[in-house]
């Protein structure tokens, strides 16, 4: 007999069902299941083959209403998200699987995707707040300060250290341009023979740390030997940490540390062509780049940034 919770649990963590998009096409493809099991993907496509049958968001919001929920999941009900299509194809081939070993609990299905929405709607995304009175360093230091104090509150959840990687990862798309940087999971190890960093962009090897240990030391040395240059992108608190374990060794002389804040702000400035219009539109792009980093790569949706209503800074 299949645990069918445990294999709904499992897809989801695989496959990172935990954000609209793809909760969508879970709710709309589940509906589509109760005429019949086994399901034929290419049936589910429209005539025009770009998007999923029925994904929208009159039938997904029809589906949350009879469980009680009337917030929105998504505006398209998904239907624009990009990937939704390899989303159903590989849904589909869950069902599929399952309905070839038993029979299928199409309401317990349901649920266990209802329950999934539920956790997205909980799960309050981090909010950057832009405002004309404050520098960008100030701006930059209450967003991760939300994720230190969230991490105080969530025991295990390295929320602060999670968010500096991505923000530091969008960043570098902005500078760089898409498909030059490889982006990882935070809990990713960096152990692997392919990786030296966080980051491994041409020579240099980016490690961001919120407190620097003497093992990072020991890679960034390690990084050296390899004739590789290490950087470290951390906290104001640990490029006096960095500094002092570096000196240690003797290769204070020849690692680079650089405070997080001043690391974002500063491109954000330079990006932004120092005007405030473009500026703006520069935080707008870094906060969207994050969220998609974040959506492929992590699957905790509260780690999601919105943007407040406000002047830009």
């Amino acid at each position: 007999m299949i645990d069918l919770d445990k294999a709904l649990t499992d897809f989801a963590t695989r496959r990172r069902f935990r954000s609209k998009g793809p909760l969508c096409v879970a709710l709309v493809v589940t509906d589509h299941a109760r005429k019949g099991l086994p399901l034929d993907p290419e049936k589910l496509l429209t005539a025009q083959g770009g998007q999923v049958l029925g994904l929208g968001k009159s039938a997904v919001q029809k589906i949350l209403e009879k469980h009680g929920i009337t917030r929105l999941l998504a505006s398209e009900g998904g239907r624009t998200s990009r990937g939704s299509i390899d989303n159903m194809r590989s849904y589909v081939g869950l069902l599929n699987e399952l309905h070839a070993t038993s029979i299928v609990d199409l309401d317990s299905v349901e649920e266990f995707w209802i329950r999934q929405v539920e956790a997205f709607f909980a799960g309050k995304p981090f909010k950057l707040r832009l405002d004309s009175s404050l520098g960008l360093r100030a701006v930059i230091r209450n967003l991760v300060g939300q994720a230190e104090e969230r991490q105080k509150a969530s025991a295990g959840t390295m929320y602060h250290g999670m968010m500096m990687q991505h923000l530091v990862g969008a960043k570098l798309d902005l500078v760089l341009g898409l498909g030059n940087v490889t982006h990882n999971g935070a809990n990713t190890s960096d152990q692997k023979p392919d990786r030296t960093g966080d980051f491994d962009i041409g020579d240099a090897s980016i490690h961001v740390s919120t407190s620097p240990s003497e093992a990072l030391i020991q890679k960034c040395a390690a990084n050296f030997d390899a004739g590789r240059r290490p950087m470290i992108v951390t906290t104001r608190k640990g490029v006096v940490i960095a500094e002092g374990l570096a000196e240690n060794i003797g290769i204070a002389d020849r690692l680079d540390v650089i405070e997080f804040e001043q690391f974002i702000a500063t491109n954000l400035h330079e990006l932004g062509r120092f005007e405030t219009e473009q500026r703006r539109i520069k935080v707008g792009e870094l906060i969207t780049r994050y969220n998609e980093i974040v959506d492929k790569f992590e699957t905790d949706p509260s780690l999601q940034i919105e943007i407040a209503s406000g002047k830009a800074s």
